[in-house]
């Protein structure tokens, strides 16, 4: 049980790692919108992959769901339509208050909704227990990582700006872009939330032949096909808007089309590989192995944008707060990964 409960953290480690990751190709985008590049890796990621990886891997799959009833198959569609709103609204966010305030407000509430509902959903008299008590510890701190993280962002906004850049727009905006922050935060862990909720899909696919791996598939391709409908439907309103369709012809496309196929690889992987450790974690994959994907997600952004350049022109005061950003959220993955220590060692 421990081994298993320690290879599944690490499987989900490295998927924080990837989901920090995936956005690294769209930096070196020169020829497509944004809307051009996320159609495309949404029709890649959310839509194409997780039914071809369903379909090649999971055996009988038209059984499995017809075994389980519409009512079963319902709850992570619906989370995964909720998700998929979140994944719109986020880039609002980021006009309206920036993305360090976006960024650190938005992980935080899915960090919170995202573990705390499955473990009272499912496991509720163990929120009482080493496992639970870790898991309420490390949240607070890992909100403390968040503040730091936001705070030398905004300093890093203002450091990097040119001087006559007052950002009215963005302090007019900022009750309206923190109200949308906060429905991003907490529709943004919907996607848990439909893997959670989906234990019979998984449990049927085993009972079909499926493999504790491979029966997550089942699942991801509901939720992330039905999280592709409001992406899609942002993605093309932004084309007719802006006129951006005769993109998609430019004699560069291949090499546009790449960057987003990658993008895709990277994310899908990312999603595959939480839902594999979270299984092999057990009861408690949805609620501890979630923190600890979203604190991998962030270290691993952060370290990319340093070394990418993000934090060029910056102060050693802005780079202190973002290093000490950086300790703290390890602290919160260390204390989280106590609790699996101390459950394992009963």
């Amino acid at each position: 049980m421990v081994e298993h409960f320690w290879l599944g953290m690490a499987v989900v480690f490295f998927g924080g790692v990837l989901n920090g990751s995936f956005t690294l190709p769209m930096k070196y985008s020169r020829q497509w919108a944004w809307e051009n590049t996320w159609l495309a890796f949404a029709l890649g990621s959310l839509l194409v992959l997780p039914w071809v990886l369903a379909a090649g891997f999971v055996p009988q799959l038209s059984q499995v769901y017809r075994g389980v009833g519409w009512r079963t198959l319902l709850y992570p569609m619906i989370f995964g339509f909720l998700w998929g709103i979140a994944q719109t609204t986020f880039g609002l966010a980021i006009r309206a208050v920036g993305m360090a305030l976006a960024f650190a407000i938005v992980c935080g509430l899915v960090c919170l909704t995202g573990s705390l509902v499955p473990l009272l959903a499912f496991n509720s008299t163990d929120l009482l227990r080493p496992q639970g008590l870790m898991l309420l510890i490390s949240m607070p701190i890992l909100l403390f990582g968040l503040a730091l993280y936001g705070k030398a962002g905004h300093r890093r906004q203002n450091e990097q700006a040119p001087p006559q850049s007052g950002g009215n727009e963005v302090r007019g905006s900022f009750k309206a872009g923190l109200a949308i922050c906060i429905f991003t935060g907490i529709f943004g862990s919907n996607w848990n939330l439909g893997f959670a909720f989906s234990g019979n899909i998984l449990r049927r696919s085993l009972e079909l032949g499926a493999s504790p791996v491979t029966a997550t598939y089942a699942v991801w391709a509901l939720v992330l096909s039905a999280g592709f409908v409001p992406n899609f439907l942002y993605c093309v309103f932004l084309l007719f808007r802006r006129r951006t369709w005769r993109l998609f012809s430019q004699e560069n496309w291949p090499r546009e089309m790449g960057l987003a196929v990658a993008m895709a690889l990277l994310w899908v992987t990312a999603i595959v590989s939480y839902g594999i450790g979270a299984t092999f974690v057990g009861k408690y994959g949805t609620s501890v192995g979630f923190t600890l994907y979203i604190a991998a997600t962030i270290l691993a952004s952060n370290v990319l944008g340093f070394l990418t350049g993000e934090w060029k022109a910056t102060s050693p005061g802005t780079k202190r707060l973002l290093a000490a950003g950086v300790a703290i959220t390890l602290l919160s993955v260390v204390v989280l990964n106590l609790g699996g220590l101390f459950s394992g060692s009963r």
